[in-house]
Order: C-alpha cells, then structure tokens, then sequence
C-alpha cells in the first residue's frame, strides 16, 4: 500500500479523521489529505517536540497554521485542542502520523485511528 493510500484509506476513509498526513521522522512529507499543508517550521516543531515535549506542553503547537493547546506530550504521541477541533499526532519508528478532528468526529475515535495505524507502522518496522 503506498502512503497515500494510508491517509486516504486508513485515516481518512474511517471518517473519524478529518484531515491528515504522514511525515518522516526526521521531516518531510510522506503523504497528506487535500488541503492540508504543513511549512517547514511546523513540521520541525513536531519532529523536536518529540525530543523536548517540555516546549510544546509550554508553547502549544502549530498545525496547518492554527495553533493548539497541548494536552498530552511525551517521546510517542503529541495531542492538541483548540475548541471543539484537535490533532493526533504520533511517532513511529520512522513516521510520524497527523490526524486532525473536527467538531463533529469524538477526540478518542480520531486517536484509536490515528494511534492503532502508528501501532501497525511499528509492528511492521516503520
């Protein structure tokens, strides 16, 4: 399955994500849904926050150019609110997967999506 494929079926086609894409742990862009552009800065922002989660517990953390109050923030996973709207954020071996949610998809279905796809890429060495 090629990466696109992930996002556009495995993420996505759940419809318990409502945008997302998938990252090199080390930066660049893998795949990503239709309209979701994540610069340069924002993806070394998440890509250190998995280093130095203190800083994005601190500080938030920028998503498609909004900024989200971080919940949760450890060497696995990123997680971030802003009103009814939030973002998943997973490390993997050599990914890191996005999931944003809207105000009509539940926060824990986008996660169990988001996290059991990074739980997959790890089994298989990604």
């Amino acid at each position: 399955m090629s990466w696109q494929a992930y996002v556009d079926n495995t993420l996505l086609g759940t419809g318990n994500v409502s945008k997302a894409c998938i990252l090199g742990a080390q930066g660049g862009v893998w795949a990503t849904s239709e309209g979701f552009n994540l610069p340069a800065s924002e993806i070394k922002e998440l890509v250190d926050g998995f280093s130095n989660p203190d800083a994005v517990r601190a500080n938030g953390i920028h998503i498609n150019g909004v900024k989200y109050l971080t919940l949760r923030a450890d060497d696995r996973s990123i997680y971030g609110k802003k009103n009814d709207t939030g973002v998943v954020v997973v490390k993997t071996t050599q990914a890191i997967l996005v999931g944003l949610y809207d105000d009509k998809i539940q926060p824990g279905n986008c996660t169990k999506v988001v996290e059991g796809l990074a739980d997959y890429f790890i089994g298989v060495g990604y």
